[in-house]
C-alpha cells in the first residue's frame, strides 16, 4: 500500500474552519452589537400610534428604543420604564407587543447581520 492512500485533507480542512470560527468568535461582542443595531433601527421604523400626551418634552413610546453595551453583554429594547408594561400588558391593561413580533419577524435577517460580522458566514 502506498502511503498516499491516507491523506489527511480532511482533518486539515476541520481544522481550518475551526480555526475560522474561533478568529470569529473573538469578535463576538461586535458582531452581536451590529444585529442589536440594526434591531434598533428597524424597531424606530415601526408605526407610531397616536398617543393622546400632547406635553412639552414627550417622546412617543416607539421612538424610544435603544440598546446599551455593557462588559459582557448587549440590552436592547424600550428606553422609557413603562415600555415593558406595554409589550407585556398589566393587570389593567392588554398586551400591545412591539418588540417579540418585530423580532420574530426578522430574525433571520439579524442573525445573518451578526454572521456577516464576524465573518463566520458569508451570503
Amino acid at each position: 500500500m502506498s502511503n498516499n492512500i491516507y491523506a489527511y485533507n480532511g482533518f486539515k480542512d476541520l481544522t481550518e474552519i475551526i480555526e475560522h470560527y474561533v478568529k470569529g468568535a473573538e469578535n463576538a461582542m461586535e458582531g452581536i452589537e451590529e444585529g442589536v443595531k440594526e434591531f434598533v433601527n428597524d424597531a424606530l421604523k415601526l408605526p407610531k400610534p397616536m398617543s393622546k400626551i400632547r406635553k412639552a418634552g414627550y417622546t412617543h413610546l416607539v421612538r424610544c428604543f435603544a440598546y446599551r453595551k455593557k462588559k459582557t453583554e448587549i440590552e436592547a429594547g424600550w428606553g422609557k420604564y413603562y415600555g415593558p408594561m406595554v409589550e407585556r400588558g398589566t393587570v389593567n391593561m392588554d398586551a400591545n407587543p412591539h418588540v417579540y413580533p418585530l423580532w420574530d419577524k426578522k430574525k433571520e435577517k439579524y442573525y445573518k447581520t451578526m454572521l456577516i460580522k464576524l465573518g463566520i458566514k458569508t451570503w
